[in-house]
């Protein structure tokens, strides 16, 4: 089979917020990606319902949409276009998709987001790693150096969670 690239990889992970506690995608922006409408992906999706466990898909909450919705400018309608409240797909999700849209892009943009997900989670993994050996290099040096050990800890550290918070944050 051909592999075609057919999408940025910063446009799949703009498209990758943080619903709680998750890494997920929308089904108004999986069904762009795979050139479908809507109602057409989340027709399949329900046709073959069994395929998607609570962990791998949830329709967002009238709460959880407003605080989504809150993070994007709208200038007209209250709900953005939308009729119903959006599913969410985490990456089993999404993979799973790939066996409900059995097309030839659907195959394609599936393996182009599923390497997107892989590639924030070793970037995730490598941030943890280098936090570790900074700590660890902290233990062996004496004070002269504890400014220095200061500001990159500053560097990395992450922004404490709030629990209204969506989207992805490397």
């Amino acid at each position: 089979m051909k592999s075609l690239v057919l999408l940025p990889q910063d446009r799949i992970e703009n498209k990758i917020f943080f619903i709680k506690g998750k890494k997920v995608m929308l089904d108004r922006d999986l069904s762009k990606l795979y050139g479908v409408e809507t109602k057409k992906l989340n027709q399949a999706v329900k046709r073959n319902i069994a395929r998607f466990p609570t962990d791998f898909m949830f329709q967002l909450s009238l709460k959880e949409f407003k605080n989504w919705k809150s993070h994007f400018v709208t200038s007209n309608s209250d709900k953005m276009g939308l009729r119903k409240l959006p599913y969410a797909f985490t990456e089993q999700g999404i993979a799973m998709l790939s066996s409900v849209l059995n097309s030839e892009r659907a195959i394609q943009v599936n393996i182009q987001i599923i390497r997107t997900f892989t590639k924030i989670r070793e970037l995730i993994a490598s941030n943890k790693e280098l936090r570790e050996q900074i700590e660890k290099l902290e233990k062996k040096y004496d004070q002269q150096f504890r400014i220095v050990f200061d500001a990159i800890k500053q560097l990395l550290a992450t922004p404490s969670k709030s629990s209204k918070s969506i989207g992805f944050n490397v």
